[in-house]
């Protein structure tokens, strides 16, 4: 059976359909999941090990046999913990059956198959009875289906057919509930993540200011959850509006209920400001006194406390419909709303107003209807609102631009094309893709420019002269950004895309970038290392038979790959100098040759080196240039500051996947090949 994958196509801009054997999606399935993490998080697996020792504990003192039930087992560490712990049974239920099959092998490997039966279905199919997948009910319940949002993975339906068909009334629990918490901040920083600030240019004409247009002012926005490592945001881009409240708690050895429902509480806000965020974590209590909790709390609200790094579990931004100014010590109602598996928030200013919203807040989530928040995502609105960034596009405009320019813009989403015209260009034309075309026709006809910027509902390659009146473009210009881009090298579309349109260019065609460059720095990471590193025993269980499936599928494909992180969320200290290896001259066109290059570099830190950090900078002009990756470097202790609007691409050594234990190397040598036919790039890294 063959799988078909959507992958972006540098070379086309576009995503594509590649056939794969059957065995790809287990494969991804098991490479990108953060099974490692889990079990690398001390904090968490502790806590449910003294959790559940306790409510065994509790069961056997009633004179009752422990039966466990644990719904999402995965490894099947969960339930070896029950037994371990003197639990009479567990049945380990586990839907994904490569992950079945590995628990059934670990749970064999540490003697416990006689007291784990290991079931490879959902939770919702599970019988109960003589012939059934369970004999009995059971009477602790244990779980792990939180994610950042806590309920984003189905818990909620799972413990709710769980207490109707699976367990006893009055089970015990673990973790025994959940309780969400909720904060109203104002942050420039988290806001320019879901609106279009104007922006001011300066032309001969005088000041001109680019709105967005009222239906994105209006707009709620995407209802999908925006998770961040919030440890990772300075105090310094928000300020709090509100002491942290408890939102709503779930007790899981009750019944649970998953319909829409809302929790509303009062607040007083200790300072006057903006509310624009709400910023939201939870914790788990895995005892009913609430004596052995595991919080995911950030770093200013218990300050005293030992952060647990994990990146299963971070915190939740959510953006309110719209900007409420309030005013210190005056009483606000704030609003959580969920449906089974979401959570968005309202904020009114007095009950009237509650009241009034209450039929709407049960049931209706955020949709966005400027089309805006579906063109642009969360990091390239901030990006586009980096004044920075925008002034070092307004200058590298200004030097190449004539009132005579005929400028083509190739670019998903850009405001490159306002730019141009304001700044003099005599004719813009814009490439836009058809479905993004309608939200421009509004963004042109807000700032009064549907008559001044032509858009081309056209590849590329099917540009024809009479898109351009017959004639010459004089000056092509892309950021470049794409959509459909993973890797920082998948926005060299835009030399594809050049390349194409070579015949629509005048002679003496000006190019903004005209170059561009790939970067690569070798690097230790504080804590992302974690998510590729083997755990080989977890609180005294031999896990191993996981860690080999995790490397094996690796080595299926994605050990060979660069992966896209966002490295501003996690830390990391350069253990060698940046290092430019590869250029793309966009004044000429795409070569039918690769570009390939090969070397070694010093490591001048002592640290274990993790892997290679690799970004794009692009050379606006011959003195201007955008890096999508490292800004800065503390060059006494190698402090990286990275991007805050991209991914940066990490490319994990094998030392990390395989546990190698490493002499302290002193270099690493590279080879890098970029395929110009398929416009991705191969790469290799030895440590000496």
């Amino acid at each position: 059976m063959k799988t078909f994958c959507g992958r972006a196509n540098p070379t086309t801009g576009s995503m594509e359909w590649i056939e794969e054997g059957e065995d790809y999606d287990y494969h991804q399935e098991i490479a990108r999941s953060r099974y490692a993490d889990m079990l690398h998080d001390k904090d968490r697996n502790v806590k449910y090990y003294q959790g559940i020792r306790a409510a065994v504990s509790r069961v056997k003192e009633r004179g009752e046999k422990a039966i466990v039930l644990d719904i999402g087992t995965g490894t099947g560490l969960l339930s070896m913990m029950a037994a371990s712990a003197g639990a009479d049974f567990c049945y380990a239920i586990e839907v994904f059956k490569p992950m079945a099959n590995a628990a059934v092998k670990i749970v064999e490997k540490n003697g416990f198959s006689d007291k784990i039966k290991v079931i490879n279905k959902h939770s919702t199919e599970v019988t109960v009875g003589p012939d059934g997948d369970m004999q009995c009910r059971a009477n602790i319940l244990v779980t792990e289906l939180f994610d950042t949002e806590l309920i984003g993975e189905g818990a909620l339906p799972s413990y709710e057919h769980a207490h109707k068909f699976l367990v006893q009334e009055g089970c015990e629990a673990v973790p025994h509930r959940a309780t969400v918490y909720a904060q109203l901040v104002e942050s420039r920083r988290m806001w320019s993540w879901k609106k279009l600030f104007p922006v001011h240019v300066e032309a001969e004409d005088g000041e001109k200011i680019l709105v967005p247009p009222s239906e994105m002012e209006n707009c709620p926005g995407v209802p999908s959850v925006c998770d961040i490592q919030l440890n990772q945001m300075p105090s310094s881009d928000f300020s709090t509006l509100s002491d942290v409240v408890t939102m709503f708690s779930v007790d899981f050895s009750k019944p649970v209920q998953s319909a829409s429902t809302y929790y509303r509480v009062q607040l007083e806000p200790v300072k006057s400001g903006k509310a624009q965020i709400v910023l939201s974590w939870w914790d788990i209590d895995m005892d009913p006194s609430g004596m052995i909790n595991c919080t995911m709390a950030p770093y200013w609200v218990k300050p005293s406390s030992a952060l647990q790094w994990r990146d299963h579990w971070m915190q939740c931004v959510y953006f309110l419909p719209r900007e409420e100014p309030v005013v210190q010590g005056e009483k606000l109602y704030l609003t959580a709303c969920r449906d089974e598996y979401s959570v968005w928030y309202n904020l009114q200013r007095n009950k009237a107003d509650e009241e009034e919203h209450e039929a709407d807040a049960r049931v209706e989530s955020p949709v966005c209807r400027c089309r805006a928040h579906l063109l642009w995502n969360r990091p390239r609105l901030g990006e586009l609102n980096d004044q920075n960034r925008t002034r070092q596009y307004i200058k590298s405009l200004k030097k190449v631009l004539k009132t005579d320019s005929v400028c083509l813009c190739i670019s998903d989403g850009s405001l490159l094309p306002v730019l141009a015209h304001y700044l003099g260009a005599k004719q813009v034309e814009y490439f836009v893709l058809f479905f993004r075309s309608l939200y421009f026709s509004l963004f042109f006809k807000a700032n009064h420019l549907e008559d001044k910027i032509k858009i081309i509902e056209a590849r590329p390659e099917l540009l024809k002269p009479s898109h351009l009146e017959d004639k010459k473009i004089s000056v092509l210009v892309g950021e470049p950004f794409f959509t459909t881009s993973l890797l920082p090298w998948h926005n060299l579309y835009f030399w594809y895309a050049r390349t194409a349109v070579s015949a629509h260019l005048a002679s003496n065609v000006t190019v903004l970038p005209q170059s561009a460059a790939l970067h690569m720095m070798i690097v230790e990471f504080q804590d992302l290392w974690r998510i590729r590193s083997p755990c080989g025993i977890c609180e005294g269980f031999d896990v191993q038979t996981m860690d080999d499936m995790i490397k094996d599928s690796l080595n299926f494909r994605e050990s060979k790959e660069a992966e896209p992180h966002p490295l501003w969320e996690y830390p990391c200290k350069s253990l060698s100098d940046p290092r430019e290896v590869l250029t793309f001259d966009f004044t000429k066109t795409v070569p039918q040759h690769c570009l390939s290059t090969e070397g070694s570099v010093k490591l001048l830190r002592k640290g274990k080196s993790h892997g290679a950090v690799l970004w794009m900078e692009y050379h606006l002009t011959a003195d201007i240039s955008v890096s999508t990756g490292l800004m800065q470097l503390s060059n006494e202790k190698g402090n990286c500051e990275w991007n805050p609007h991209c991914k940066q691409a990490v490319y994990f050594f094998s030392s990390v996947i395989e546990s190698e234990i490493q002499s302290d190397p002193t270099a690493v040598t590279y080879a890098i090949n970029f395929d110009t036919k398929t416009g991705e790039i191969a790469m290799d890294f030895k440590l000496l």
